[in-house]
Protein backbone atom coordinates (compact mmCIF):
# COMPACT_ATOMS: atom_id res chain seq x y z
CA UNK A 1 0.00 0.00 0.00
CA UNK A 2 1.29 3.33 -1.18
CA UNK A 3 0.11 6.78 -0.39
CA UNK A 4 0.68 9.00 -3.84
CA UNK A 5 2.37 12.65 -2.71
CA UNK A 6 -0.38 14.65 -4.46
CA UNK A 7 -2.95 12.76 -1.95
CA UNK A 8 -5.31 15.35 -0.16
CA UNK A 9 -5.41 13.29 2.90
CA UNK A 10 -1.53 13.49 3.46
CA UNK A 11 -1.03 16.86 1.98
CA UNK A 12 -3.93 18.99 3.72
CA UNK A 13 -5.94 16.24 6.18
CA UNK A 14 -8.71 16.05 3.80
CA UNK A 15 -10.26 12.86 4.77
CA UNK A 16 -11.76 10.94 7.59
CA UNK A 17 -10.96 7.59 9.73
CA UNK A 18 -12.61 4.74 11.76
CA UNK A 19 -10.43 2.88 14.40
CA UNK A 20 -12.40 -0.86 14.82
CA UNK A 21 -11.63 -3.64 17.26
CA UNK A 22 -11.31 -6.58 16.50
CA UNK A 23 -11.76 -9.22 18.73
CA UNK A 24 -13.07 -12.95 18.30
CA UNK A 25 -13.04 -13.14 14.69
CA UNK A 26 -15.54 -10.30 14.72
CA UNK A 27 -15.24 -6.55 14.07
CA UNK A 28 -16.64 -5.32 16.86
CA UNK A 29 -19.51 -2.16 15.93
CA UNK A 30 -18.80 -2.34 12.89
CA UNK A 31 -22.06 -1.12 11.63
CA UNK A 32 -21.39 1.75 14.00
CA UNK A 33 -18.33 3.09 12.88
CA UNK A 34 -19.77 2.83 9.05
CA UNK A 35 -22.63 4.80 10.32
CA UNK A 36 -20.13 7.43 11.79
CA UNK A 37 -17.87 7.54 8.41
CA UNK A 38 -20.73 8.18 6.63
CA UNK A 39 -22.00 10.72 8.79
CA UNK A 40 -18.60 12.63 8.81
CA UNK A 41 -18.55 11.96 4.73
CA UNK A 42 -21.84 14.16 4.17
CA UNK A 43 -20.42 17.33 6.59
CA UNK A 44 -17.28 17.19 4.30
CA UNK A 45 -18.88 16.72 1.35
CA UNK A 46 -17.15 13.71 0.22
CA UNK A 47 -18.84 10.40 -1.01
CA UNK A 48 -19.49 7.82 1.90
CA UNK A 49 -17.35 4.36 0.61
CA UNK A 50 -19.44 1.61 0.07
CA UNK A 51 -19.95 -0.79 3.67
CA UNK A 52 -19.28 -3.93 1.55
CA UNK A 53 -15.28 -2.09 0.61
CA UNK A 54 -14.99 -0.86 3.76
CA UNK A 55 -15.79 -4.66 5.29
CA UNK A 56 -13.53 -6.22 2.48
CA UNK A 57 -10.60 -3.57 3.26
CA UNK A 58 -10.50 -4.73 6.77
CA UNK A 59 -10.41 -8.08 6.61
CA UNK A 60 -7.72 -8.09 4.15
CA UNK A 61 -5.57 -5.95 6.29
CA UNK A 62 -6.25 -8.41 9.40
CA UNK A 63 -5.39 -11.14 7.00
CA UNK A 64 -1.95 -9.71 5.19
CA UNK A 65 -0.68 -8.53 9.12
CA UNK A 66 -1.23 -12.45 10.15
CA UNK A 67 -3.57 -10.80 12.92
CA UNK A 68 -6.92 -13.25 12.51
CA UNK A 69 -6.58 -15.05 15.37
CA UNK A 70 -5.69 -12.48 17.57
CA UNK A 71 -7.03 -9.27 19.22
CA UNK A 72 -6.10 -6.06 16.94
CA UNK A 73 -6.97 -2.66 15.93
CA UNK A 74 -7.97 -2.00 12.00
CA UNK A 75 -7.91 1.58 10.93
CA UNK A 76 -9.78 2.37 8.05
CA UNK A 77 -8.49 5.73 6.20
CA UNK A 78 -10.72 7.54 3.43
CA UNK A 79 -8.81 9.67 2.20
CA UNK A 80 -9.96 12.56 -0.76
CA UNK A 81 -7.60 11.55 -2.85
CA UNK A 82 -5.51 13.35 -5.60
CA UNK A 83 -5.92 16.57 -6.15
CA UNK A 84 -3.20 18.66 -7.68
CA UNK A 85 -1.71 21.92 -5.77
CA UNK A 86 -4.66 24.06 -3.51
CA UNK A 87 -7.03 24.04 -1.32
CA UNK A 88 -10.27 23.19 -4.25
CA UNK A 89 -11.02 19.57 -4.73
CA UNK A 90 -10.72 18.03 -8.11
CA UNK A 91 -14.38 17.62 -9.45
CA UNK A 92 -15.15 15.06 -9.30
CA UNK A 93 -13.57 14.19 -6.29
CA UNK A 94 -12.60 10.51 -6.13
CA UNK A 95 -11.44 9.41 -2.60
CA UNK A 96 -9.45 6.26 -1.81
CA UNK A 97 -9.75 4.19 0.93
CA UNK A 98 -6.61 2.73 2.89
CA UNK A 99 -6.79 -0.25 5.49
CA UNK A 100 -4.10 -1.05 8.13
CA UNK A 101 -4.34 -3.51 11.08
CA UNK A 102 -1.95 -4.16 14.47
CA UNK A 103 -2.22 -6.20 17.10
CA UNK A 104 -3.99 -4.44 19.98
CA UNK A 105 -3.97 -5.10 23.85
CA UNK A 106 -6.23 -3.60 25.95
CA UNK A 107 -4.28 -1.62 28.81
CA UNK A 108 -3.49 -3.24 32.32
CA UNK A 109 -3.67 -0.45 34.46
CA UNK A 110 -6.18 2.27 34.89
CA UNK A 111 -5.13 5.65 33.24
CA UNK A 112 -3.91 8.72 35.27
CA UNK A 113 -4.95 12.63 33.70
CA UNK A 114 -3.25 15.30 33.19
CA UNK A 115 -5.04 18.82 32.19
CA UNK A 116 -3.44 19.82 29.30
CA UNK A 117 -2.99 23.48 27.33
CA UNK A 118 -4.07 22.23 24.09
CA UNK A 119 -7.60 23.20 23.17
CA UNK A 120 -10.43 21.51 21.24
CA UNK A 121 -12.00 23.99 19.47
CA UNK A 122 -15.98 23.27 19.94
CA UNK A 123 -16.73 25.99 16.77
CA UNK A 124 -14.93 23.98 14.28
CA UNK A 125 -17.58 20.87 12.67
CA UNK A 126 -13.71 18.88 12.53
CA UNK A 127 -14.00 18.79 16.66
CA UNK A 128 -16.84 16.24 16.48
CA UNK A 129 -15.40 14.08 13.18
CA UNK A 130 -12.54 11.80 12.98
CA UNK A 131 -10.30 13.80 10.33
CA UNK A 132 -7.07 12.91 9.47
CA UNK A 133 -5.60 16.00 11.17
CA UNK A 134 -4.83 15.07 14.48
CA UNK A 135 -1.79 17.25 15.52
CA UNK A 136 -3.86 19.17 18.33
CA UNK A 137 -4.64 15.29 19.80
CA UNK A 138 -1.38 13.92 19.20
CA UNK A 139 0.32 17.48 20.95
CA UNK A 140 -2.32 17.28 23.89
CA UNK A 141 -0.95 13.35 24.67
CA UNK A 142 2.63 14.92 24.76
CA UNK A 143 2.18 17.51 27.50
CA UNK A 144 0.28 14.67 29.19
CA UNK A 145 3.35 12.55 29.01
CA UNK A 146 5.49 15.15 30.13
CA UNK A 147 3.57 15.75 33.00
CA UNK A 148 3.55 12.01 33.81
CA UNK A 149 -0.04 10.69 33.02
CA UNK A 150 -1.02 8.26 30.87
CA UNK A 151 -3.45 10.74 29.03
CA UNK A 152 -4.85 14.44 28.17
CA UNK A 153 -7.70 16.57 29.32
CA UNK A 154 -8.84 18.39 27.03
CA UNK A 155 -10.74 21.21 27.69
CA UNK A 156 -12.62 23.91 25.06
CA UNK A 157 -11.61 27.19 24.49
CA UNK A 158 -14.45 28.26 26.89
CA UNK A 159 -12.80 26.09 29.58
CA UNK A 160 -15.42 23.35 29.48
CA UNK A 161 -14.44 19.82 29.79
CA UNK A 162 -14.02 18.08 26.45
CA UNK A 163 -12.19 14.84 26.17
CA UNK A 164 -9.25 13.08 26.05
CA UNK A 165 -6.71 13.04 23.39
CA UNK A 166 -7.92 9.72 22.55
CA UNK A 167 -10.93 9.15 24.34
CA UNK A 168 -14.48 10.31 25.50
CA UNK A 169 -14.65 11.26 29.22
CA UNK A 170 -17.48 10.41 31.80
CA UNK A 171 -17.98 10.56 35.48
CA UNK A 172 -20.43 10.08 38.14
CA UNK A 173 -22.26 12.89 40.42
CA UNK A 174 -23.21 10.91 43.12
CA UNK A 175 -25.86 8.66 41.27
CA UNK A 176 -25.79 10.27 38.03
CA UNK A 177 -23.39 9.46 35.04
CA UNK A 178 -21.87 12.13 33.21
CA UNK A 179 -20.29 13.14 29.83
CA UNK A 180 -19.46 16.31 28.22
CA UNK A 181 -21.75 17.52 25.31
CA UNK A 182 -21.34 17.08 21.77
CA UNK A 183 -21.11 20.64 21.88
CA UNK A 184 -18.18 21.09 23.76
CA UNK A 185 -16.29 19.94 20.77
CA UNK A 186 -16.70 16.20 21.28
CA UNK A 187 -16.39 13.47 18.96
CA UNK A 188 -19.48 10.81 18.96
CA UNK A 189 -18.03 8.25 20.34
CA UNK A 190 -19.19 4.49 19.15
CA UNK A 191 -18.46 3.04 22.91
CA UNK A 192 -19.80 6.69 23.79
CA UNK A 193 -22.92 5.84 22.65
CA UNK A 194 -22.95 2.28 24.00
CA UNK A 195 -22.00 3.33 27.73
CA UNK A 196 -25.12 6.10 27.77
CA UNK A 197 -27.56 2.97 26.42
CA UNK A 198 -26.05 0.54 28.94
CA UNK A 199 -26.36 2.87 31.79
CA UNK A 200 -30.16 3.48 31.24
CA UNK A 201 -30.39 0.18 31.05
CA UNK A 202 -28.73 -0.43 34.65
CA UNK A 203 -30.94 2.22 36.03
CA UNK A 204 -28.76 4.84 35.57
CA UNK A 205 -29.46 8.35 35.32
CA UNK A 206 -27.23 9.87 32.56
CA UNK A 207 -26.61 13.43 31.83
CA UNK A 208 -24.75 15.60 28.59
CA UNK A 209 -23.49 18.96 29.92
CA UNK A 210 -21.13 21.96 29.76
CA UNK A 211 -19.13 21.22 32.62
CA UNK A 212 -15.97 23.73 34.11
CA UNK A 213 -13.05 21.98 35.14
CA UNK A 214 -13.79 22.46 38.23
CA UNK A 215 -16.66 20.10 38.40
CA UNK A 216 -14.86 17.24 38.18
CA UNK A 217 -12.54 18.19 41.56
CA UNK A 218 -15.67 16.95 43.41
CA UNK A 219 -16.63 13.49 40.87
CA UNK A 220 -15.99 10.02 41.54
CA UNK A 221 -15.53 7.25 39.28
CA UNK A 222 -13.91 8.64 36.24
CA UNK A 223 -13.02 6.71 33.08
CA UNK A 224 -12.50 6.55 29.07
CA UNK A 225 -13.58 5.01 26.03
CA UNK A 226 -12.64 4.31 23.51
CA UNK A 227 -13.32 1.54 20.48
CA UNK A 228 -9.92 -0.55 21.89
CA UNK A 229 -9.76 0.68 25.07
CA UNK A 230 -13.43 -0.35 26.24
CA UNK A 231 -13.89 0.98 29.33
CA UNK A 232 -10.72 2.34 31.06
CA UNK A 233 -10.62 3.71 34.91
CA UNK A 234 -8.93 6.76 35.58
CA UNK A 235 -7.26 6.73 38.87
CA UNK A 236 -5.80 10.25 39.16
CA UNK A 237 -6.17 13.90 37.47
CA UNK A 238 -3.90 15.94 38.03
CA UNK A 239 -2.65 14.66 40.87
CA UNK A 240 -5.92 13.51 42.70
CA UNK A 241 -6.36 10.13 43.35
CA UNK A 242 -9.79 9.24 42.24
CA UNK A 243 -11.70 6.37 43.43
CA UNK A 244 -13.89 3.78 41.05
CA UNK A 245 -17.61 4.54 41.99
CA UNK A 246 -19.46 1.19 42.78
CA UNK A 247 -21.56 1.14 39.30
CA UNK A 248 -18.89 1.12 37.36
CA UNK A 249 -17.84 -2.24 37.37
CA UNK A 250 -21.19 -3.18 35.88
CA UNK A 251 -21.49 -0.56 33.37
CA UNK A 252 -18.39 -2.05 31.90
CA UNK A 253 -18.98 -5.71 31.88
CA UNK A 254 -22.46 -4.39 29.99
CA UNK A 255 -20.51 -2.47 27.64
CA UNK A 256 -18.10 -5.19 27.26
CA UNK A 257 -20.24 -7.58 25.81
CA UNK A 258 -20.77 -4.94 22.83
CA UNK A 259 -17.77 -3.44 22.78
CA UNK A 260 -15.13 -5.57 23.21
Amino acid sequence: MSVPIDDRGFLLGDGLFETLLWRGGELMQFEAHADRLAAGCAILALPAPDRDALRAAALAAIETAGLAPRRAAVRLTWSAGSGGRGLDRPDPVRPVLYAAAASSTPPAAPAVLATVEVRRNAGSPTSRLKTLNYLDNVLARRQARAAGADEALMLNGQGEVACAAVANLFWFEGERLVTPALDCGVLAGVVRAEVLRAARGLGLETAEVLASRERLDAAAGLFLTNSLIGLRPVAGLDGRAVAPHPAQDALARAVALTCG
